[in-house]
């Protein structure tokens, strides 16, 4: 009695089955594995004198700012990302393979928070944009600026933001 039946023209698909696994694991584990970037600490201070500190990465090269947090899986809520641009534009933001809600904060030249947009939903394409021209973008987890009371007019402190 023959229970299972063998068909040899699986056997030709053995090779791109295997290909293909091969492919998704080593992608997942390259992901799953990106290392951190430099950390320093940035400081926000709010309008009533009260500061909180976040351990941020440094993304300062266009390569390090195109992969952000892209296929990060969590991010501590003292963690953050501070993107600073070679000049002052107007920025852009959106969340493709980014597997995490964000709130990007928007900062002026001057350090001066623009605009926050809170909590941007993970893994969507739309932009996210600058109210003006902006010389940095703190990342920090979805919802946190609201629990810390950070708003637009805040001051980000890092010694490569102006004063």
């Amino acid at each position: 009695m023959q229970l299972f039946r063998f068909d040899r023209r699986l056997l030709s698909l053995q090779p791109l089955f295997l290909f293909v696994v091969l492919l998704f694991t080593s992608t997942q584990a390259s992901y799953s594995q990106q290392e951190k970037l430099p950390i320093e600490p940035v400081t926000v201070r709010m309008s009533d004198g009260t500061e909180h500190i976040f351990q941020s990465e440094m993304a300062l090269t266009p390569e390090q700012q195109a992969q952000g947090m892209m296929f990060r899986t969590q991010m501590a809520p003292d963690e953050g990302m501070l993107f600073i641009f070679g000049e002052v534009r107007r920025a852009s933001f959106w969340m493709h393979n980014t597997l995490i809600s964000l709130d990007i904060i928007f900062v002026r030249a001057n350090g001066r928070i623009a605009n926050i947009v809170a909590k941007a939903a993970p893994e969507t394409d739309s932009h996210r944009r600058s109210t003006g021209r902006v010389a940095a973008v703190l990342e920090i987890p979805g919802g946190r600026a609201a629990e810390l009371g950070i708003k637009a007019g805040d001051l980000v402190i890092h010694p490569l933001l102006g004063k």
